[in-house]
């Protein structure tokens, strides 16, 4: 047996502000620079994508993207530095919290994962 831990950040309402997919979305347009690239590698659509950012910037207040439209040589998306703090402390809370999960299963449940009675 093994604990499966799964770390999202909502907000006071209980909408996503922060988890696993934004974390996927926000790699991706930092290694390629685009939110269409980064939106047909995740098989997404633009405006999806376009509306977890959107979403996101709303919720903390903050901008997390530089977006600069055109299409040409000088167009691209990159990540304000509140952005990669973002990711980064995300990056930090979940290996912490599945760091604890994983310590307190073997707690409980012993190093082979079995209950023994």
């Amino acid at each position: 047996m093994k604990v499966k831990t799964k770390v999202w950040i909502n907000d006071d309402h209980g909408r996503v502000i922060f988890g696993a997919g934004r974390v996927r979305i926000l790699q991706a347009i930092e290694r390629l620079g685009s939110m269409s690239k980064a939106a047909k590698e995740l098989h997404m659509s633009y405006r999806a994508l376009w509306g977890r950012i959107e979403s996101t910037e709303e919720r903390i207040g903050a901008k997390i993207l530089i977006r600069k439209p055109g299409g040409g040589k000088e167009s691209g998306s990159v990540l304000t530095s509140t952005g990669r703090n973002l990711l980064e402390n995300y990056r930090l809370l979940s290996q912490r919290l599945i760091q604890f999960a994983d310590r307190e299963f073997e707690n409980i449940f012993g190093k082979t994962g079995k209950n023994e009675e």
